[in-house]
């Protein structure tokens, strides 16, 4: 008897064992809507596709909201729970006095991600921009006052020596400059190498190297969601941190590779001199950490721009305690 009571247990047991194997460990899905989808966020991809948000637990959504302005009213409107984009948005809600303003807890890239594409493959010199106009982007959004920061440094005043046309979408700056408007205009990874391929552009200089280190991409969530959601903020962050250590450690073939999934319609040689041209600007934070001196500069460049009436208190807009927990691990 005592052997037929041993054999059940044993046979139960078995059955419970197998039954766990084939479960699958449950996931938290997070909402991200991200400002537009460029090989600039090879991070933030790496740890989609290598399954680095999976191993923190994670089922990440991705939307493309197609401006800073689109993220950040999906995030306003609850309709996506986190939002990659320029923390100037974040600024500007901050500054409208708005009581569950969007808090910043994780910094993805460290620079301007857009180049000057112009129509000749010219030796190019800031000064060539005088009597010209760029497409440069939604006035007030970060892309288009980097530009003009950037072309301030160089002695052109824009809409004064050039003209700055900030009438055509993000998502639609491309099309605009190949369907013939505008002498030049600034676009982002991969869509700028893929203009020059047709033959309808030149890729003449980064943006980015000439304005220096400024919070250009963050990550950010209203307060009462990272309030009630801590843990799952901690893995987003995470995540993160291992898709900017794995891009530091790995080659700009080895990034494209990881990234074919998310460009399908891109070829990877196009896909490999992209990600070469990140790295060869420093375009990617290392850790997740915001620098208050960085969030100044980008301050800088958003009172030249004529934008910015008041400065925000660095330590009510950014939250660096999840990211300085993950430099910890």
């Amino acid at each position: 008897m005592k052997k037929l009571i041993s054999l059940v247990l044993s046979i139960v047991l078995l059955a419970a064992l197998f039954s766990g194997c084939g479960k699958k460990e449950e996931t938290t899905k997070v909402r991200l809507n991200e400002v537009t989808h460029s090989v600039f966020y090879a991070p933030m991809y790496a740890a989609l596709t290598l399954g680095f948000f999976t191993e923190e637990g994670l089922n990440v959504e991705l939307t493309n909201g197609g401006g800073a302005d689109k993220v950040m009213t999906a995030v306003l409107a609850g309709q996506s729970d986190i939002g990659l984009a320029g923390p100037e948005a974040c600024i500007y809600v901050y500054n409208e006095g708005r009581e569950d303003y969007p808090v910043v807890f994780a910094q993805l890239t460290k620079r301007d991600g857009s180049f000057l594409v112009g129509r000749v493959d010219e030796d190019f010199a800031w000064e060539n921009l005088k009597g010209k106009t760029i497409i440069g982007g939604r006035k007030g959004g970060v892309p288009e006052m980097t530009l003009e920061y950037v072309m301030r440094q160089n002695g052109v005043i824009p809409n004064e020596d050039a003209m700055v046309d900030t009438s055509v979408q993000f998502n639609m700056m491309a099309g605009a400059f190949t369907g013939g408007n505008g002498d030049y205009v600034t676009l982002f990874e991969p869509t700028a190498t893929e203009v020059e391929l047709e033959g309808k552009g030149y890729v003449l200089t980064s943006i980015g190297q000439e304005s220096g280190e400024i919070p250009y991409t963050a990550f950010f969530a209203s307060q009462s969601y990272i309030k009630d959601n801590p843990a799952v903020v901690q893995s987003f962050t995470n995540a993160v941190a291992k898709g900017q250590k794995w891009v530091q450690e790995h080659t700009a073939q080895e990034i494209a590779e990881a990234l074919a999934d998310q460009f399908p319609d891109t070829d990877i040689k196009v896909l490999t001199l992209v990600a070469q041209r990140y790295k060869d600007i420093d375009a990617w934070n290392e850790t997740p950490v915001m620098k208050q001196e960085s969030l100044e500069r980008l301050e800088d460049v958003m009172e030249t721009a004529g934008e910015l009436d008041q400065r925000v208190d660095f330590n009510k807009l950014v939250n660096n305690s999840f990211a300085e927990e993950t430099i910890k691990k």
